[in-house]
């Protein structure tokens, strides 16, 4: 389908603003110019949010606690979703995506923890996966603490964040740790070049708000070594054995570089006897779920990935926060 009237106007007004000049940018100056743009909408109200420093790979780690409100009488622990941020492992922290976190534990009745893993340049690959594996033992570890049941944990992220998600849940299979689920938000799955050949990568490669520009300068901060590319912990895509890992939910975006990528994870997860689901949204493009207030399809979407989380977790409507 055609794109989305509101993504197209978004998209617009982008394009008419300065183009960063990805052969020179620093990520310092990246950063500074997108904490100046104006914020999307706060995302739905929670009953409590609580800055908390939990252990990293190589020491700790700022993360944030969503409570959502209480159900009448409700004093049980809630489940628990641990939330990674994309931004490219470059980009974006706690403060960029309070708004899909606080609307994921509001409408999926769980706690959410958002955790801010290392970023390159100044920590390459595997600083991140490392930190997001690290987050998801501390989480495990300390649920009671939290209020949560160490029986409901699972892992959430958007691109970058994504593609942590995922390596989690291959990094901690057999660990004792049983995740529920895996939520993917049009997640980028592999930093290879073999990437670059797929069709959405072609098509969408420059207008759609994500260009492939952009996925280099990513990938050339990201990784310390070209080789890193083909390690599992950076492409979860080319993991060949992908049988006991969580059941997935896969939100892909129609004009995203990388689609493909998303629903060739999905498939595999199936062939490997899996339960995935794959829902590519029409007419958006890569990053919807945070556009609140400006793309009415983001609100549309997290409703989809809260639902998934509910059935996941055996939370009923009744049960989520007022």
């Amino acid at each position: 389908m055609p794109l989305d009237p509101q993504a197209r106007a978004m998209l617009e007004a982008m394009a008419a603003m300065p183009s960063p000049d990805f052969s020179t940018l620093r990520a310092a100056d990246y950063r500074a110019a997108l904490a100046a743009m104006p914020a999307f909408a706060p995302g739905d109200p929670v009953a409590a949010q609580q800055d908390l420093a939990i252990d990293g790979a190589a020491g700790p780690l700022n993360a944030r606690l969503y409570r959502p409100g209480e159900a009448c009488g409700d004093s049980a622990p809630r489940p628990l979703l641990v939330y990674f941020h994309g931004g490219g492992f470059v980009l974006c922290g706690l403060d960029s995506h309070d708004n899909i976190c606080r609307s994921l534990a509001c409408r999926s009745g769980a706690l959410v923890l958002s955790v801010d893993y290392r970023l390159a340049p100044e920590a390459r690959f595997p600083a991140a996966p490392d930190d997001a594996v690290a987050a998801v033992r501390w989480a495990a570890t300390h649920a009671a603490r939290l209020g949560a049941d160490p029986s409901r944990l699972a892992v959430a992220g958007d691109s970058a964040g994504g593609n942590l998600a995922a390596v989690v849940c291959q990094a901690l299979r057999g660990s004792g740790i049983a995740l529920r689920h895996q939520l993917l938000l049009y997640p980028w799955l592999d930093c290879s070049d073999a990437a670059t050949a797929s069709a959405s990568y072609r098509d969408c490669a420059q207008g759609y708000f994500l260009s492939a520009a952009e996925l280099d300068w990513y990938r050339a901060q990201y990784l310390a070594t070209p080789a890193d590319a083909a390690d599992v912990r950076a492409s979860p895509l080319h993991q060949r054995d992908l049988q006991g890992l969580p059941p997935a939910t896969i939100i892909t975006a129609e004009f995203d570089p990388l689609r493909d990528q998303g629903e060739a994870y999905g498939e595999a997860l199936q062939r490997a006897g899996g339960n995935a689901a794959v829902q590519r949204w029409p007419g958006q493009c890569h990053g919807f779920a945070s556009m609140q207030g400006v793309i009415d399809a983001a609100s549309h979407a997290l409703d989809a990935a809260a639902a998934s989380l509910r059935q996941a977790f055996g939370v009923h409507r009744s049960q989520e926060a007022a």
